[in-house]
């Protein structure tokens, strides 16, 4: 299958807060659809993916509070889903740090491997301008957003 024609520019819809968020929730449906064939929720990846991916090993403390820089949940839903992921021996403590077993890293790269040939029809075909200027404009609009939760929660 090949990727789908690039919408052009001038029939687009301006971007604001429904078509980013729109655009989230596909993306995000597409992905949940094969962690729920895992047994994964959406968290309970984010969680073990960010795991996975530190330079070292992380406190607890500090997964939930990386975790919760990402999607904003409750810090206690955060530890939870580490307590989850311990229990089912994708995580596992080592000292005060908690580290990715091997099956964890086996089940991230199998999710990986299903879900690429969708990502590539999805974003495959997209022009590197566009893809550049939406990338810029989605890290301002983060960074803003960021900025007035920091404000409405201080």
């Amino acid at each position: 299958m090949t990727a789908p024609t690039p919408t052009p520019t001038s029939a687009a819809p301006a971007a604001n807060a429904r078509t980013l968020g729109l655009a989230h929730y596909a993306a995000r449906g597409v992905l949940e659809h094969f962690l729920s064939l895992r047994g994964l929720t959406f968290q309970q990846h984010l969680t073990l993916r960010t795991a996975a991916g530190a330079d070292a090993p992380r406190t607890p403390g500090q997964l939930v509070e990386q975790v919760r820089s990402f999607i904003k949940a409750d810090p206690a839903g955060i530890r939870a889903t580490l307590d989850e992921l311990l229990a089912a021996d994708l995580l596992v403590q080592d000292g005060a740090r908690l580290r990715p077993t091997d099956a964890g890293r086996d089940l991230l790269a199998a999710v990986a491997e299903e879900v690429a040939p969708v990502s590539a029809r999805i974003w495959g075909g997209l022009p590197a301008d566009d893809m550049a200027a939406a990338g810029r404009l989605l890290a301002l609009i983060a960074r803003r957003a960021d900025e007035e939760l920091a404000t409405l929660t201080a």
